[in-house]
């Protein structure tokens, strides 16, 4: 542990993968603290008494108390404290933006370099993978029933709290392996699906049942879970899998994915590996993505893996404007991600096959800052160009899969189809139904969606003590 009152300014640098080699291949990229950088990292930390660090973070994670473990290299110790409010602590040290939750409020970041949260609780949680997952306690079951509707980070959290409460917790899953957004959208080399598997392993060992191939809207609407099939209450995590277009001429050309096509080919369905798997994903020499978010670097990052020469994103506006996390938008630049910023496309060529060809763009500056706060954009006449490219993945957005809310009678939504939930409870419209996650709040982050389940689980915990 590092000596008291002796601050340490810097954050202890993240081993990672040679950029040159790592964007030609899908193992992981930050490679993870040594237990000595653990440690060291973890000493850094003042113990404010008023831990504003935990008051920035979603799922209400004690951190000073972790680190305070880790730093004594009780990582046994801080991975059960971890583990106390946080299911997927593997997951969420790896993909949190932790610059904009908990390192944001952490004191040591207002004159020099926040702690490094996120490394030292991934550190503490493949120690426990590597070492023996630790039991976790669970309540007696109180023979109550609980559907939980799709299988990522909000469903995840809200039935591994509800186990522990002692409920009989059932996740209905569409796709043929759960996760959701942590299998099909976070590529293999930044969240390795191993990982994801093993944080599923453990809910199954706190007695979540896990049914995968299992459309709800199909198979069963919401209300016959809690009818015929006898569940007490539901809660609906389906997550933002629709993806968003321009609406711009061109974009139904042979060449243009969706981002949530271009990931699920790559992640879920593992098209880097073809034909070892069946799934093929054709790449061209030249790839624009459009958006500048965490999905756009992610898919400009999985296109220079693919082989494509040159990879671009394309966005609106300035560098300063970009929402990804700063280390992800960092790596893309290392690997050799280009950037074209104040750019927007207005029509997609293609040739006489229909495939790509180019892109007619428009040249941006910044105006007066919109409803969010950002500069807003705004076109220069005359400023037409024309790019070459052979291949684009749009990446601006997603919105909420219809299907849960379409085949749910007296479900509230709102104008772009999010479920309408109390955000205090996740409560709906409909009395034992409850959301979260980015069915709701629309695209968001993992953990933020984990936060959304943990309120639900609380607030369904409170809904069945009165029946």
């Amino acid at each position: 542990m590092a000596e008291k009152n002796k601050i340490i300014p810097n954050k202890n640098p993240m081993p990672a993968q040679d950029p040159f080699e790592r964007a030609r291949n899908f193992n992981e990229v930050a490679l993870g603290y040594s237990e000595e950088e653990a440690v060291a990292e973890a000493g850094r930390c003042l113990q404010c008494k008023n831990e504003p660090c935990s008051q920035g973070c979603p799922v209400e994670v004690d951190i000073p108390a972790f680190i305070k473990l880790a730093a004594q290299r009780d990582f046994k110790g801080a991975i059960k404290k971890l583990k106390e409010k946080n299911a997927l602590p593997a997951v969420c040290g790896r993909v949190c933006p932790q610059e904009n939750q908990c390192e944001k409020y952490c004191t040591l970041g207002k004159k020099h370099e926040p702690v490094a949260i996120g490394r030292i609780e991934r550190y503490c949680a493949d120690w426990e993978l590597a070492n023996g997952v630790l039991p976790q306690e669970t309540s007696p079951s109180n023979g109550k029933k609980v559907a939980i509707v799709g299988s990522g980070p909000a469903g995840l959290t809200c039935a591994a709290d509800l186990a522990k409460m002692g409920y009989q917790v059932t996740v209905f899953e569409a796709l043929h392996i759960p996760g959701g957004v942590l299998m099909y959208g976070i590529p293999e080399f930044r969240l390795p699906k191993s990982v994801v598997q093993a944080e599923v392993q453990n809910l199954k060992k706190l007695g979540v049942d896990i049914q995968v191939n299992a459309v709800v809207g199909k198979f069963a609407t919401v209300d016959e879970l809690t009818g015929e099939y006898g569940f007490d209450a539901a809660f609906i995590g389906t997550g933002a899998g629709l993806p968003h277009f321009m609406r711009i001429p061109g974009e139904n050309a042979c060449g243009v994915y969706s981002a949530n096509e271009f990931l699920t080919r790559t992640n879920l369905m593992k098209a880097y590996l073809f034909p070892g798997y069946d799934t093929p994903i054709r790449i061209g020499r030249k790839v624009a993505v459009l958006g500048g978010g965490n999905v756009a670097m992610d898919a400009a990052r999985t296109a220079l893996r693919l082989g494509a020469e040159e990879s671009w994103i394309v966005y609106r506006r300035s560098r300063n404007e970009l929402p990804a996390r700063h280390e992800e938008v960092e790596h893309a630049e290392e690997e050799g991600v280009r950037f074209a910023f104040l750019t927007s496309p207005t029509r997609i060529l293609y040739n006489d096959d229909y495939w790509v060809t180019g892109m007619e763009c428009l040249q941006y500056e910044l105006g007066e800052p919109d409803e969010s706060g950002r500069r807003s954009p705004v076109p220069i006449k005359g400023s037409e160009f024309t790019i070459d490219v052979d291949t684009v993945v749009v990446a601006i957005g997603q919105g909420p899969n219809p299907l849960v809310p379409r085949t749910t009678k007296g479900l509230a939504c709102n104008r772009k189809g999010n479920i309408t939930a109390d955000p205090e409870t996740g409560a709906t419209s409909l009395p034992g139904i409850f959301a979260g996650g980015d069915v709701v709040t629309g695209a968001a982050t993992v953990i933020l969606a984990m936060g959304a389940g943990r309120t639900a689980a609380r607030a369904i915990n409170a809904y069945l003590a009165d029946k």
